[in-house]
Parts: structure tokens; C-alpha cells; sequence
């Protein structure tokens, strides 16, 4: 990961704690691969809120690939530094 064309921040749809809180499911609509594959997830956790940022990008080795119009639904596991107990989920991707 973290070596797509043009990654850019997406917003994602939803996020389900794990039952022990160490980590996070994060669902998002996206187009398919290799047009649309995710680039990386940055995650920053404060006392009050866990930050998730989404980054897409095109896949290198297929740059003239024509994409079609099409979504899809994707899920990235979110490891966390520390259990979620309470703090609020936030997408980064949204101002």
C-alpha cells in the first residue's frame, strides 16, 4: 500500500468496532480495481476520538485501463494503539 497513482481521501460509510475494541471494520463504496484500490488508511487517536482516513489511488502497473462505472463495497480492517472504549469515530475524509 501507499503507492497508487493520484491518492486522494475517500469517504467511508460506516465502522464497527471489533467486540474487544482493538480495531475497526471500515466499510466504503468505491469503483473496482484496478482503478480504484486502496492506497492507505491513516489513523490518529486522541482521548475523545479515533481519526480514519481512506486513500485511493490507481493501481501503477495498469495506468491505461479504462474504468468502468461501477461501485462496489469494500471493508479494511483499522487496527488500533489502543482499545476504542467509548471514543468516537470520526472519517477524515469529511470536512
Amino acid at each position: 500500500m501507499g503507492n497508487t497513482l493520484d491518492p486522494r481521501k475517500i469517504a467511508w460509510a460506516g465502522a464497527t468496532p471489533s467486540p474487544d475494541g482493538r480495531s475497526l471494520a471500515v466499510v466504503w463504496w468505491s469503483g473496482v480495481a484496478p482503478c480504484t484500490v486502496l492506497d492507505r488508511v491513516e489513523v490518529k487517536e486522541s482521548a475523545k476520538q479515533v481519526v480514519v482516513t481512506l486513500y485511493e489511488g490507481r493501481d501503477p502497473r495498469f495506468p491505461d485501463t479504462a474504468c468502468i462505472a461501477i461501485a462496489v463495497e469494500k471493508t479494511t480492517t483499522v487496527r488500533l494503539a489502543s482499545p476504542l472504549d467509548g471514543r468516537e469515530v470520526v472519517d477524515g475524509a469529511k470536512p
